[in-house]
C-alpha cells in the first residue's frame, strides 16, 4: 500500500478540524479529495506532507512511518500546496535549480532532470522568464514541475486547477494524467468534471470526517433520496398541466428546444407513462433518455446540510 492514513485527528479549540480520519491509496492510483470549504481537505493534506502534525492517529507511505521518519517521507513526496509559494524575483531555470539543490540532487542529475521536466510541463519558452512575469498558468505548470523535480512516488496536489481559464484547466489536468501513470497522485478540487476526468476514485470529506470513498460510478447508491430525471425531447411545447397528468412526477423543468427534464423519487420507470401520453395528446417522442445523477448533484446531497 502506497499511503495509508489511519485515525487521524486534528483539533483547533473546541473544534475537530479532522475526526479520526482513515484511508488507503494503492500505488499508481489517481484519488479525487473533494469536500465543501473547511471541510479538512488542506488540513489532511498538510499532515500528510509533515507541515503540521496530527493531535492522533497515523501516517505510513510506502510501509515507513511519516511521524518517525519525517525527511524519508519528504524524499517520497512532490508537493503543491494550494496556494503555489513561489520565488517571483527568481527565473524559472534558476528556481528550479534551486529546488534541486533542496533535494541534494547532483549537477549533472539536475540538468538533466530540469530538461526532461521542462519539457514535461510544457515550460521550454519560460524557462529565461522571470516568475513574476509568468501567466497564473504557467506558475502552476511551475508549481508542478518543482514537486516533480526529484522523481517522488507520491504527489499531493492541493487545488491544482484553481484559479485558471478552461484551457489552462485542460493542460495542467493533462499533465496530472500523465504523471499519474506513473505515480500515486492524491489531488483537492471543486472541480467535479476534472475528478470524472481522471480520478479513479473519489474521497469526500465534510465537517473533518469521510463520508464516501469509491470509484465515481459507484457513488449514486451513497445519496440520499434517490431521483429519477428522464430527459425528453418533443416534437412541439408540451405544457406543464399535460406532464402533471402524471401523478408519479413530482418535478417539471422546461428547457430549450421542446426539451423537458421530468424528476420522480418512485422506485419506477415512467416512460411506458410518457409514451401513454403522448399518444394521448397527440404529440410526438423525439428522444427520451433515463438521466443519471451527476458527481456534482451527488457531492451536493452529501454534503449539503
Amino acid at each position: 500500500m502506497s499511503v495509508k492514513i489511519q485515525n487521524i485527528s486534528k483539533v483547533y479549540g473546541n473544534l475537530f478540524a479532522l475526526d479520526n480520519v482513515s484511508f488507503e491509496i494503492g500505488i499508481g492510483e489517481v484519488v479525487g479529495f473533494i469536500g465543501p470549504n473547511g471541510a479538512g481537505k488542506s488540513t489532511t493534506m498538510k499532515i500528510m506532507t509533515g507541515f503540521i502534525p496530527p493531535d492522533s492517529g497515523e501516517i505510513w507511505m510506502n510501509g515507513i512511518n511519516a511521524l518517525e521518519h519525517p525527511m524519508a517521507i519528504k524524499k517520497l513526496i512532490g508537493y503543491l500546496p494550494e496556494h503555489n509559494p513561489l520565488y517571483q524575483d527568481l527565473y524559472v531555470n534558476e528556481y528550479l535549480h534551486y529546488v534541486a539543490g533542496i533535494y541534494r540532487l547532483d549537477r549533472k542529475t539536475s540538468r538533466k532532470k530540469i530538461e526532461e521536466i521542462i519539457e514535461l510541463t510544457g515550460l521550454w519558452n519560460e524557462q529565461k522568464k522571470k516568475i513574476g512575469n509568468l501567466s497564473k498558468g504557467n506558475k502552476q505548470r511551475l508549481g508542478l514541475a518543482q514537486a516533480l523535480i526529484h522523481d517522488p512516488e507520491i504527489l499531493i496536489l492541493d487545488e491544482p486547477t484553481s484559479g485558471l481559464d478552461p484551457n489552462q484547466i485542460i493542460e495542467i489536468r493533462n499533465l496530472i494524467s500523465v504523471a499519474g501513470k506513473k505515480k500515486t497522485v492524491f489531488l483537492s478540487t471543486h472541480i467535479m468534471q476534472e475528478v470524472e476526468a481522471i480520478c479513479d476514485r473519489v474521497i469526500i470529506i465534510n465537517n473533518g470526517r469521510i463520508i464516501a470513498d469509491d470509484k465515481p460510478e459507484n457513488l449514486a447508491g451513497l445519496a440520499p433520496a434517490e431521483i429519477k430525471t428522464v430527459l425528453v425531447e418533443t416534437d412541439k411545447p408540451v405544457g406543464n398541466h399535460l406532464w402533471k397528468d402524471i401523478q408519479e412526477i413530482e418535478h417539471i423543468r422546461e428547457m430549450n428546444n421542446c426539451r423537458y427534464l421530468l424528476e420522480t423519487k418512485i422506485d419506477k420507470d415512467i416512460r411506458p407513462l410518457i409514451f401513454n401520453l403522448a399518444v394521448k395528446h397527440g404529440f410526438t417522442i423525439l428522444s427520451m433518455t433515463l438521466r443519471e445523477k451527476s458527481l456534482e448533484e451527488l457531492f451536493h446531497e452529501l454534503t449539503h446540510s
